[in-house]
């Protein structure tokens, strides 16, 4: 070790910050704080220390740095009370928090990420009140109400079964508790993760002083109630969505001079487009920023550049930037005349965005047609019913997809998709076609290093609704690999089927990378099950049950 010190001090400064920028922060200041004063008047740079992380990403949660007490001694003890000064924001997680928080003064600290919230870290870092583990930790008198103003706040839904209860909890606190509050974000660790503001926002969920806010709803009448007037002050609104339906009448609809940028997802389709999202986009009327990404069910028209720029572009003067993803969606009714994909890109024509790309799909077996329209390149995190009419890209904000074709997806179809959307999180795939140009098992093993799948960042698959080829496709090692362990949505009988009652060899590899299956069923009690699915823990079986 030492000798690694010494070759360090060979080194010049700005090769070293290169070097020192390329690792984790918290990683840095434990390795090397205190070595030397050399050393030390690098690491207090603001690019070491403005923002400690104490986390790291699993694929479903966030999970401290360091697990050891020996090394959070070494933080808490010496090298926090020696930057604290220094430091602007600090992201924690549910069980460091109070050593971390109470370690020392934070005179500068502004920003502040709490991580796998639980509602009795939340009632004690509020309170102050005294409550087993989280014993005197009073902080909300001074830190909380003078100095954050930009809070980041996820909750671990698998750790935390009360999570609703918990989100409830902090919509009523949030406000008295951090008065400078200008943004706030309520974030998680993958879509599982996600975590829904109650339907109706409690009456002191209000604030004259934020700014930004990004949050997660079950229903857009919760939105509606947001722009009732409580954020007097509100610019930019980012909002989740996982249905827009009906709602009846809110109060206060009045105009919101003050939003500049907003943001509206919806994963589900709807079909209150003109109800709806239009009315409420009418009364921000000095937008400067729009984002939209809709499916949206519609009678007689698809939604084209024509629809855009009468129906929205046309009413916001100040709009200076509109990106979206919009799916349309028809039923297909006899002797029907659709659009052609040239006339709708021609609606396009001197629409204000660099690069349009539109597509069609028609589905004549569910007598239904869906255009796809949307600007490039894209921040959108899902992408639905994607069909074998895809025209490729690079979309690296996409987390969700669902693949359905009336044709059949063939295994290129497959290392397309893993190209255009390289960190996907989930995969639904909807298709009944066998697949036309399946490989023999020896031009599997021939090519096998150059065409297996790999899908780095995928945490749920659903397979359910495919025919067995497709079971095959992602199970079969000669053609998948999973690298992490993976929910898995599968028909019990095709599972069977093609694992060949759980022996077959060039399955089992990707098998034992399933951590919970969907749906239960009799054979998981079997031996043969178990030895072939062993990351599946009985516990697991029981919440899959509810999930």
């Amino acid at each position: 070790m030492s000798q690694s010190y010494a070759q360090l001090q060979d080194l010049p400064d700005e090769l070293l910050i290169f070097i020192f920028k390329q690792m984790h922060n918290v990683e840095v200041l434990y390795s090397l704080f205190g070595v030397n004063e050399r050393l030390n008047s690098i690491l207090l740079d603001p690019i070491f220390t403005n923002r400690l992380n104490f986390l790291k990403r699993s694929s479903k949660k966030f999970l401290n740095v360091y697990s050891l007490d020996i090394i959070f001694d070494r933080f808490c003890l010496q090298i926090l009370p020696a930057v604290h000064e220094k430091i602007q924001w600090l992201d924690v997680e549910s069980s460091s928090m109070k050593r971390i928080l109470c370690a020392a003064d934070y005179p500068n600290l502004h920003g502040l990420g709490l991580f796998n919230t639980e509602e009795e870290t939340i009632k004690s870092l509020f309170t102050g009140e005294k409550i087993s583990k989280f014993n005197n930790i009073n902080l909300s008198s001074g830190l909380f109400q003078n100095q954050i103003t930009k809070l980041l706040i996820t909750i671990d839904t698998d750790r935390n079964q009360k999570y609703h209860s918990t989100m409830e909890y902090i919509c009523n606190h949030i406000f008295s508790v951090f008065k400078k509050l200008t943004h706030l974000i309520f974030s998680e660790s993958s879509y599982r993760n996600m975590v829904t503001l109650p339907f109706y926002p409690p009456i002191n969920f209000c604030s004259p002083s934020l700014l930004l806010l990004n949050i997660k709803i079950d229903f857009f009448v919760t939105c509606l109630c947001l722009l009732d007037g409580r954020f007097s002050q509100l610019h930019t609104l980012i909002v989740e969505s996982a249905n827009i339906t009906a709602s009846e009448k809110i109060e206060n609809q009045c105009e919101i001079p003050s939003l500049k940028y907003f943001s509206l997802s919806c994963y589900r389709a709807t079909s209150y487009y003109d109800e709806l999202i239009l009315p409420s986009l009418y009364r921000m009327s000095n937008l400067e920023t729009l984002n939209l990404s809709l499916s949206i069910s519609v009678e007689e028209t698809f939604i084209d550049g024509h629809n855009l720029k009468n129906k929205i572009i046309n009413h916001m003067s100040q709009l200076n930037k509109f990106t979206f993803y919009i799916r349309s969606i028809m039923r297909i009714k006899n002797e029907m005349i659709l659009p052609s994909k040239e006339y709708i890109q021609k609606t396009f024509k001197n629409f204000p965005h660099a690069q349009m790309i539109c597509y069609m799909d028609r589905f004549l077996g569910r007598r239904e047609c869906q255009y796809h329209i949307f600007t490039y390149p894209s921040q959108m995190s899902y992408y639905q019913y994607l069909s074998n009419q895809f025209p490729g890209g690079y979309y690296p904000y996409v987390r969700m997809v669902s693949l359905y074709d009336e044709y059949p997806f063939e295994h290129e179809f497959f290392l397309q998709i893993t190209q255009s959307f390289p960190f996907i999180e989930k995969l639904v795939l909807i298709n009944w076609k066998p697949q036309q140009h399946k490989q023999s098992s020896k031009s599997e093993n021939d090519n096998c290093h150059s065409s297996v799948v790999k899908y780095s960042h995928l945490i749920e698959l659903d397979i359910e609704r495919v025919y067995d080829d497709y079971v095959e496709e992602f199970l079969s090692d000669t053609r998948t690999f999973f690298q992490k362990n993976i929910r898995l949505n599968i028909a019990s009988n095709a599972l069977l089927r093609v694992t060949e009652n759980f022996t077959r060899k060039d399955t089992r590899m990707n098998c034992i990378k399933v951590e919970d299956l969907l749906p239960w069923s009799e054979f998981r009690s079997s031996k043969s099950f178990q030895e072939y699915f062993p990351s599946i823990k009985e516990s697991d079986y029981i919440t899959s049950l509810f999930m």
